[in-house]
């Protein structure tokens, strides 16, 4: 009888969940397609290679996709059995609030387990292997089109300041299709007063990603003084390689690119580089990654916040509950918008990320106990 009853609620939610998610990556698709499309087709792409991209491109979606269709069938089946006074006759016959709903907790707890792992495994892998596809579909149309290899792939004036070892890079071109970078501009500055020492100016640079260091050509090297900040030598250089220039280009593009467009790999690289120099700019990528890390949480928090409206609606109108179950769902979502902005104005970014979570968690133990004890 028991496995009956956890058989049918499971039954009445998994057939809401599965036309809602159909229904929603559905317009996700259309969405991005209107977008993207036409970029695509601008570069040639086959039907195939299109197909192929958003297949890669597909797991990217599910991390939004999932908690959102999860509160939405949740909403609507407990807002049905309510309805029907199904959950009323349930409780009637001696059975908990939480003993109904068991296999939707357990389904809450399977999709957080499949959210932490898409979100440490197969999302960096599918944002990072989608950009791929899109950069090499952009290089073969410029490639076909007899543009020069130096101008394929360019990302124009990059900086870097490395804080730690005290270098203020710029490069003038960098070439994703090459690895090579043009017009190369480094200043080594001293700790302590931030003057400069050193300069080197070079026409081409590239990064040995298997040894590391950075190999200059044809270039001058300037050191300056110490005490006035005038030149004292200038020498040119035709090749030399500088070992102890670890700054890798890969994340100098990624401190490019918007927080919210990288994966959780990136940013996990990006806020383990920055962290130990104290850059300021740390900010705005851990709260990124916290929030990205504590995400999967979201579908127990839904769960918990949906069940004891859902089951309190007036008898007249039982989706008075749902609605209000909505609308504190989304005051969870603008909490959590809400820390992401003061983590990035002085908030320990951690802190930030933690203390939705814990609001919803403590408003959830609330509403449970009012229902045990009204």
């Amino acid at each position: 009888m028991k496995m009956l009853l956890d058989r049918y609620i499971f039954l009445e939610w998994f057939k809401v969940f599965c036309m809602t998610i159909f229904v929603l990556f559905g317009l996700m698709i259309i969405g991005d397609l209107q977008d993207n499309l036409p970029d695509l087709l601008g570069f040639g792409a086959s039907t195939s290679q299109i197909i192929s991209y958003y297949m890669v491109l597909l797991p990217t979606l599910i991390p939004v996709a999932l908690p959102m269709t999860f509160m939405v069938s949740l909403l609507f089946t407990l807002g049905q059995l309510h309805k029907h006074h199904e959950l009323t006759a349930m409780r009637a016959a001696g059975n908990s609030l939480f003993r109904i709903t068991r296999s939707l907790w357990v389904v809450a707890l399977i999709l957080t387990v499949v959210l932490f792992q898409l979100n440490a495994r197969l999302v960096p892998w599918s944002v990072e292997k989608s950009r791929g596809i899109w950069n090499q579909l952009s290089y073969a149309k410029a490639l076909s089109e007899d543009t020069p290899e130096e101008e394929v792939g360019l990302h124009y004036n990059l900086t870097f300041f490395n804080r730690r070892d005290g270098r203020l890079w710029f490069l003038n071109r960098f070439n994703e299709f090459n690895y090579r970078a043009y017009g190369v501009t480094i200043s080594e500055l001293d700790p302590e007063n931030g003057h400069e020492l050193k300069r080197l100016v070079a026409n081409e640079g590239f990064y040995d990603d298997l040894n590391g260091g950075w190999t200059l050509i044809s270039g001058r090297e300037t050191s300056f003084s110490p005490e006035s900040g005038d030149p004292v030598r200038s020498l040119p250089f035709e090749r030399v390689h500088y070992a102890e220039f670890n700054e890798d280009p890969n994340l100098m593009k990624t401190l490019e690119k918007r927080p919210k467009d990288l994966s959780l790999s990136e940013l996990k690289s990006v806020v383990d580089y920055l962290r130990p120099a104290e850059d300021p700019r740390l900010a705005q990528y851990a709260v990124s990654f916290y929030d990205r890390l504590f995400s999967p949480l979201g579908c127990l928090i839904v769960l918990g916040l949906a069940i004891p409206f859902s089951v309190t609606g007036v008898r007249t109108n039982p989706f008075v509950g749902v609605s209000k179950a909505m609308g504190l769902l989304f005051l969870y979502y603008f909490l959590l918008n809400l820390a992401q902005f003061a983590g990035t104005s002085g908030v320990n970014p951690l802190l930030a990320a933690l203390i939705p979570q814990t609001a919803a968690i403590a408003l959830i133990g609330y509403y449970f106990l009012r229902l045990r004890h009204p």
